[in-house]
Parts: structure tokens; C-alpha cells; sequence
């Protein structure tokens, strides 16, 4: 049976966590993602760390596919939206803890292992 991806309600838990704690959550980003509208001025090898603290952002909204918000770059207001798939890893600023994704494109599931084979009934055969 095939379910949703666990990577957004990890996202949101982890950031309620390090909010929780007074801590600053930063998100590593895929830029290089189809779908990532992110600062391209703050790109680095590819990635983007954002701050995505409640004092940082506006109108967050992390959905179970997409993350936006509204932030300030250089002084100017900038609309970001990335797909939940591109995130990399939601730590705190602080002390670097969190979880890291993986980099796989993959969303596939590994595939379920084999049934187990039925063992053979014995049967009882009529001897005239």
C-alpha cells in the first residue's frame, strides 16, 4: 500500500521543535530545483540556506508540498516558494541540530519484500 512522503510533516514538527526552543530554524534548499524560487544572489554550489524564524519570514505556509513565504533580501521584499522535496535538511541556527534529507530525486519506496512462499499442505491419498 503506497502512502504520502514523511519529509513535510517532518519539516513542520522539527520547526515547531526548534521554535519550542528558542532556537533559529534554517532550511538547506535545492536550488537547483525545477520549482525553487529562490534569491538567486544567496546561492551557493547549488544550495540555499534560508531563515524561515517566525521574526523572519511573513505568511509562512509549509504545505505538504510546497514551502512560501514573503522575506526581506537586501532590504527588498521577496516572495520564495520551493517544493517540499527540494529541502535538504531543517536544522537550528544555534547548535546545528535537526534532520538532513536525502539528495535523491527518488521518491520511490524501496520495494516491499517477496511473500513468504506457503508451505505444501500435506494430503492424504486413497491406497485401494
Amino acid at each position: 500500500m503506497s502512502m504520502t512522503s514523511n519529509q513535510p510533516y517532518f519539516i513542520r514538527a522539527l520547526y515547531e521543535w526548534i521554535v519550542d526552543n528558542d532556537m533559529t530554524p534554517y532550511v538547506l534548499v535545492d536550488a537547483g530545483h525545477a520549482e525553487a524560487q529562490v534569491p538567486q544572489q544567496y546561492i551557493e554550489d547549488g544550495k540555499i540556506v534560508l531563515n524561515i524564524a517566525p521574526m523572519a519570514v511573513n505568511v509562512l505556509e509549509m504545505g505538504n508540498e510546497h514551502v512560501s513565504f514573503s522575506a526581506r533580501f537586501s532590504g527588498k521584499s521577496t516572495q520564495v516558494r520551493f517544493p517540499v522535496s527540494a529541502v535538504l535538511a531543517i536544522y537550528a541556527k544555534e547548535n546545528g541540530q535537526g534532520m538532513a534529507f536525502n539528495e535523491s530525486k527518488d521518491d520511490t519506496p524501496p520495494p516491499s519484500p517477496p511473500e513468504p512462499e506457503k508451505p505444501n499442505r500435506p494430503a492424504l491419498k486413497l491406497v485401494k
